[in-house]
């Protein structure tokens, strides 16, 4: 399937020679596209207490990094000033912007981490830097030049509160216009300058390192483990260096650890409850004066479901995992609840089984998912 957001390039043909391999320019990926933001907008949302935000400052060659929340007289302070504002997470606060993030589910919703919103001034960049994670720079109202460089030189400015590139090498270069589209793999230094004030989307595909998942997996192992004994040593030899740590003793402990064992099935459930796990700033509220049950039932019916901005589904042989939470589903209902993670919404909900409403209304109750308004 071809698709206009890859500049006429099919899915498969964009995952197979550009994603995680080299960059890729989309002139009017989206025409006429100016984003769902205003600039005021955007700093409304960095004015409140729920969300994620960061002011990157360049003045006379020094940067300065502030993190949210600020007030709007922050921002007449900083008038004179070569600045630029981004907001984190914005899919967690728009509907408009979820709807965005949606035209990229070609690739799985367990690589997406945020949609993050950035406005400049003229003139106004965060550095040449690096990222580890897949992004897609969307540009909205304005113009922002673009350099690109696959240079392995990853040494950093000294003494600053950013990891900006000490030497940038610029190798191609772009001024992107609104509904212009740049994808870069992780690892290639890029650098944004406004033309004049602009605001970017950035849509953001997370990458975890190895120490982060393995380090994770620990975690989640330590409460499944189970394993009888007690240390014990009822043929102790007597040592002549009592502070040492004997090899008998390591022998032995190391025959302990071995006893951890996991399967697919552990690995599955964990990546489940891994990938699906609120971040840590992330709250729901739970419904204060909730309808009953059959009326929940009667308002789906007629109007359908949608998840929560802030929530993230997936789903597995039969295995739901939402916010960081597993569900094993009947058979019958799967294919129900497979749909509802993959579009967000559900519509034309009929004949459910008692375990199935049970359970999309205790999401409702604990803010999980809404019904649609209409």
């Amino acid at each position: 399937m071809k698709n206009n957001i890859l500049g006429g390039l099919s899915y498969r043909t964009f995952l197979r020679d550009y994603w995680q391999k080299k960059p890729l320019l989309v002139r009017n990926a989206l025409l006429n596209f100016q984003g769902p933001l205003t600039r005021d907008a955007l700093i409304n949302l960095a004015c409140t207490e729920d969300t994620q935000s960061r002011l990157i400052i360049k003045e006379n060659k020094k940067w300065q990094l502030k993190q949210g929340p600020f007030t709007l007289k922050d921002f007449n302070s900083f008038s004179k000033k070569k600045w630029t504002l981004l907001v984190q997470d914005v899919n967690h606060l728009l509907p408009a912007a979820r709807d965005l993030l949606l035209q990229f589910n070609f690739i799985p919703y367990s690589r997406l981490d945020d949609l993050m919103v950035s406005y400049a001034q003229k003139g106004a960049g965060i550095g040449p830097h690096f990222d580890s994670y897949d992004v897609f720079l969307l540009q909205g109202m304005g113009r922002k030049r673009w350099q690109i460089s696959a240079q392995k030189d990853n040494d950093l400015v000294a003494n600053i509160p950013l990891k900006i590139l000490n030497n940038f090498d610029s190798e191609q270069e772009w001024v992107l216009e609104p509904g212009d589209m740049l994808y870069l793999p992780p690892g290639y230094a890029h650098n944004g300058v406004a033309e004049d004030e602009c605001m970017t989307y950035s849509i953001g595909f997370r990458s975890a390192s190895y120490q982060e998942l393995i380090t994770q997996f620990l975690f989640y192992l330590q409460d499944k483990i189970e394993v009888n004994g007690i240390y014990s040593d009822p043929n102790i030899a007597l040592q002549f260096h009592p502070a040492r740590i004997s090899s008998t003793m390591l022998h032995q402990v190391k025959i302990i650890l071995d006893k951890v064992k996991w399967n697919n099935k552990d690995v599955k459930h964990f990546l489940g409850i891994y990938l699906t796990e609120p971040k840590s700033h992330i709250f729901f509220k739970q419904v204060l004066d909730p309808m009953t049950q059959n009326k929940f039932i009667h308002h789906i019916e007629k109007k359908g479901l949608q998840l929560n901005l802030k929530s993230r589904m997936l789903c597995r042989e039969r295995i739901v995992y939402l916010n960081g939470y597993a569900h094993k589903i009947s058979t019958n209902a799967y294919l129900l609840f497979e749909k509802f993670a993959d579009h967000q919404t559900l519509s034309r909900i009929k004949n459910l089984d008692n375990e199935t409403v049970t359970l999309l209304y205790q999401w409702y109750l604990d803010g999980y998912i809404e019904i649609i308004k209409t």
